[in-house]
C-alpha cells in the first residue's frame, strides 16, 4: 500500500479501493479511504492535520477511561473477590503497587493496542515498536526524570528482581523476534511468565513483612536502612468529589430520582472549576464530551464511599446502555447489526432484555441503598470500560497505519514514538506526580512492573488470540532493521541500571536522571537515522 504516493495523485483513490493491502480491518472510519478519495489532493496538510487531531483524541479516550473507569472497577472486583488482604492492599501500601493492579490499569491501553496491532501481519510491526519503544521511554525518560525531580534510595531487592524479570522478557521477545515466529508454547509461556513475576512478588512482600514483624531482618549493607519499605500517603481532607464539611447540608434530605441522574452525568464540578487555571479549563473542555459518554455508558463501584456509588437512576439506564455498547463495539458493529433469521436484529434483542432487567431492578431498589448484588455493577463496568479501551486502540493503530502510508513511514518507527509516547504519557505524569508529592521509591518501582506487564501480556496475549487450531503460530517478521536497534538500546538501558544502580548503594541522583536521559535521545537519533537509511 505504501505505493499509492508513487502514482499520480488521480490514481491515489482507485488505488486504494482496488489494493487488498489497503484495507483496514476493523475499527469505525476508512483513513486511508477517506485522505485519499475524499480529500483532494491539493487538501492532503488539512486531512493530516485533522488525523493528527483525531489522533491526540483518541489518546485522551485511552486516559479517561482507563483511568475513571478502568482501574476503580478493576479495584471494586478485587475487594469483591476477597484479594484485598493478599494482593490489592498490599499493592496500595508498598512496592508491589506498580506491579498488579495498578501495572494492570496503567497498561490496559498498550496491551490492547498490542492486541489490535497483532491482529493483522501487517500492523505487527507496531505492537512489536510500541511495546520496546515504551520500554525503553519508561526506563529512561520516565525513571531518570523521576531521579531529577526527587533524588532517592531506591529498594535494592525490588528493583534486582523487577531488571532480572524484564531482562529475561526483553531476551526471550529477541529469541522470539530471531526465529520469526511464536508458537502456541512459548505466548502461553509469556503469561507463565508474568504469573510467576506477581507470584514471586508477593511472596517476597510476605515473607520481608514477616521478617520484619518478627525482628530476623536488619538491614544488610547491602540494603539502606530506611525507616519502612511502606509508602502509605496521609489522607486528605479532600478528593475530587468531596470538598469537606462546609460543603454537605445540615440537615439530610431525600433527592429525587431525576436529582440524582442529573448530578451523576455532569463530569464538572463548578467549583473546582472556578479554582483552576485556564488551561486546566481548557482541557477538561476537550475532556468532556468523552467523559459524558463514558458515564452514560460505564457503571463505576467505588468501595471507599459508603453507598459504593450507587445511583439508583443511572445504574438502572447503565443496564441498556453497557449492553448495548459492547454488543456495537465488538467486531466494530458486526455482532450487533447481525439480523436474527433476516428480521431481528441483535442489538434490538439487547434493547428489549436489558429494558425489562432495568426496569425489575428500578421497581425493586431504593435511592438510599445499594442492592446485595450491586458487586455485579463492577464487572460490567470492567467489560464496558475494557470495550471502549478496544474500541479507541483500533482507531488508534488504523490512523497510526494511514499516517505510514502517507509519509511512507514503518509500522516499527511509528509505535516507537507515535504509539509508545502516547500510551505511556499518562504513567510519565502519575509517577512524576508521585515522586513530588514524596514517594518516589513507589513510583520507580511502577516504572518496571508496568512495563513488564505490557511486554509479557502484550506480546503473550495478542499473539495467543490470533492463533487458531490449524495455525497455532503467529509469524512476526520485522518490517525493518529498527526491530534490533530497539531490542538493543532496550537491553542495553536495562544493563546500565543493573551494573549503575548497585554501584551507587541504590542512591539515585541527578547524575543517574541526566545518563538516562541523554541515553534516550542518542536512541532516539540513532533510531531515526536507521529509518531514513543514513545508517545502514
Amino acid at each position: 500500500c505504501w505505493e499509492v504516493r508513487k502514482h499520480n495523485s488521480s490514481e491515489w483513490c482507485h488505488f486504494i479501493r482496488s489494493n487488498p493491502d489497503c484495507r483496514l480491518d476493523g475499527g469505525f472510519l476508512d483513513y486511508l479511504d477517506g485522505v485519499f478519495c475524499v480529500f483532494p489532493p491539493r487538501l492532503l496538510p488539512l486531512a493530516v492535520t485533522l488525523y493528527a487531531l483525531w489522533l491526540l483524541y483518541l489518546f485522551i479516550i485511552l486516559a479517561v477511561t482507563a483511568e475513571k473507569f478502568f482501574c476503580p472497577n478493576l479495584s471494586a472486583i478485587s475487594t469483591n473477590l476477597k484479594l484485598s488482604h493478599n494482593v490489592a492492599v498490599v499493592s496500595l501500601t508498598s512496592p508491589l503497587h506498580g506491579v498488579t493492579f495498578l501495572a494492570f490499569g496503567n497498561g490496559a491501553p498498550d496491551v490492547f493496542s498490542a492486541v489490535v496491532a497483532f491482529s493483522d501481519p501487517r500492523t505487527a510491526g507496531l505492537a512489536i515498536g510500541a511495546i520496546f519503544g515504551a520500554g525503553v521511554f519508561v526506563t529512561t525518560v520516565v525513571a531518570g526524570g523521576i531521579a531529577l525531580v526527587k533524588p532517592f534510595t531506591a529498594a535494592s531487592r525490588p528493583f534486582l528482581r523487577d531488571v532480572i524479570f524484564y531482562m529475561v522478557a526483553v531476551f526471550l521477545t529477541f529469541v522470539v523476534l530471531y526465529l520469526g515466529r511464536i508458537r502456541l508454547g512459548e505466548a502461553l509461556g509469556y503469561l507463565g511468565l508474568y504469573v510467576f513475576y506477581v507470584l514471586t512478588v508477593v511472596l517476597c512482600t510476605w515473607i520481608h513483612r514477616r521478617q520484619r514483624g518478627d525482628g530476623l531482618a536488619p538491614p544488610g549493607a547491602w540494603e539502606p536502612e530506611m525507616p519502612t519499605d511502606v509508602e502509605v500517603p496521609e489522607p486528605s481532607g479532600t478528593n475530587s468529589g468531596d470538598y469537606g464539611e462546609e460543603y454537605r447540608p445540615l440537615l439530610p434530605s431525600r433527592e429525587t430520582s431525576l436529582r440524582i441522574l442529573t448530578s451523576a452525568l455532569s463530569p464538572l464540578d463548578y467549583r473546582k472549576w472556578r479554582r483552576k487555571p485556564w488551561y486546566w479549563r481548557l482541557f477538561k473542555a476537550f475532556k468532556v464530551p468523552v467523559e459524558l459518554l463514558l458515564l452514560l455508558t460505564v457503571p463505576v463501584v467505588d468501595p471507599d464511599k459508603e453507598d459504593l456509588n450507587w445511583k439508583r437512576p443511572l445504574n438502572c439506564l447503565h443496564i441498556l446502555t453497557s449492553p448495548l455498547l459492547c454488543v456495537l463495539t465488538l467486531k466494530s458493529g458486526a455482532y450487533g447489526l447481525y439480523q436474527i433469521q433476516g428480521i431481528f436484529p441483535v442489538w434490538g434483542l439487547v434493547t428489549l432484555v436489558a429494558s425489562a432487567l432495568a426496569l425489575i431492578i428500578f421497581i425493586t431498589t431504593s435511592n438510599e441503598e445499594p442492592p446485595k448484588y450491586h458487586c455485579v455493577f463492577a464487572f460490567l463496568g470492567f467489560l464496558a470500560s475494557a470495550m471502549w479501551i478496544n474500541a479507541a486502540a483500533t482507531e488508534l493503530v488504523n490512523i497510526l497505519r494511514t499516517l505510514g502510508v502517507i509519509f511512507q513511514l514503518s509500522n516499527t518507527v511509528l509505535g516507537l514514538t507515535l504509539l509508545a509516547w502516547g500510551n505511556s504519557i499518562g504513567d510519565t505524569f502519575s509517577d512524576l506526580t508521585m515522586a513530588r508529592q514524596g514517594y518516589p521509591r513507589m513510583a520507580f518501582s511502577a516504572c518496571f512492573g508496568g512495563i513488564i506487564f505490557n511486554i509479557l501480556v502484550g506480546v503473550g496475549l495478542g499473539c495467543l488470540l490470533q492463533m487458531t487450531s490449524s495455525q497455532p503460530l503467529v509469524k512476526l517478521e520485522p518490517d525493518s532493521p529498527l526491530v534490533w536497534v530497539l531490542a538493543g538500546a532496550l537491553g542495553l538501558s536495562l544493563v546500565f541500571s543493573f551494573v549503575t544502580v548497585p554501584a551507587q548503594c541504590f542512591q539515585l541522583g541527578k547524575a543517574y536522571g541526566l545518563c538516562l536521559i541523554a541515553y534516550y535521545l542518542l536512541f532516539l537519533c540513532v533510531a531515526l537515522l536507521t529509518e531514513f537509511r543514513v545508517i545502514h
